[in-house]
């Protein structure tokens, strides 16, 4: 019985009472207790296993945790806690290029972040994990089988670039991240890449381009972002990452 681990965000506050509606499963909700902070997960289990989600954001009835605020460590131990065979991130991303417009879901194949933040489970005693291949080859390619099925394309290897948030990012800033070789641009992964790295388990990363990057509109360079409507196009991505989801679950090794 395969369990997968799923870390997201914007846009995804129904993911899981969507896939659990789509196999007919229940939802059990559990805290875990970090030394981090409380976190939220959601199980569902079907004939393939278990799904555990985390909404890295920590929904509660009057706001949502912002970007910068997030303890990632809290998000990643409790993933841990799961055993997972593997743990899915789903990144909301303003898309720096042409070939992943809004609405279409690409797959992460390396990182950059220059935000000089540390995260590490390991303060008292250093630990160096290797990141020079982390996230994982052989998932990545299962994912881009589903996604060529239900998109018609999956762009691979995407570059995402780190930036802290809670702001968009400026349109002269999105320039130099172009330069430095970054497709995409997000406010979460690279914390949690960098934890995820120090743990034993295989992680993916998920693109969902939710709007085009500062400057970077076919409407023009000062076109602003607006992040209800992200949030709506976000929305519209969690059939296909379901599908992602389900089928990475029966393809467990």
């Amino acid at each position: 019985m395969s369990r997968i681990a799923v870390l997201c965000g914007t846009g995804m506050l129904n993911l899981a009472d969507i896939a659990a509606a789509e196999k007919n499963s229940e939802i059990t909700d559990v805290k875990v207790q970090t030394n981090w902070g409380e976190v939220p997960i959601r199980i569902i289990q079907n004939s393939e296993g278990k799904i555990f989600f985390i909404d890295r954001h920590h929904l509660d009835e009057n706001s949502r945790t912002p970007p910068h605020m997030i303890d990632h460590r809290s998000n990643v131990f409790a993933a841990s806690s799961c055993n997972p065979d593997l743990i899915i991130s789903i990144n909301s991303v303003g898309s720096i290029i042409n070939e992943l417009p809004p609405g279409n879901i690409g797959i992460i194949g390396d990182i950059i972040d220059l935000t000089q933040i540390p995260w590490t489970f390991h303060d008292s005693n250093a630990v160096h994990s290797d990141r020079t291949s982390h996230f994982n080859s052989k998932y990545n390619a299962k994912c881009s089988t589903i996604l060529d099925k239900i998109q018609g394309n999956s762009l691979k290897n995407l570059v995402i670039a780190q930036c802290v948030g809670p702001q968009y990012e400026s349109p002269a800033e999105i320039d130099v991240l172009e330069k430095l070789g970054a497709n995409v641009v997000g406010m979460t992964l690279g914390p949690e890449s960098r934890l995820i790295s120090e743990t034993e388990f295989p992680h993916i990363a998920l693109a969902c381009s939710s709007n085009w990057a500062a400057g970077r509109s076919p409407k023009g360079r000062e076109t602003h972002i607006n992040h209800n409507e992200v949030n709506e196009i976000a929305e519209k991505m969690i059939d296909t990452l379901i599908q992602c989801i389900f089928f990475l679950q029966t393809n467990i090794e």
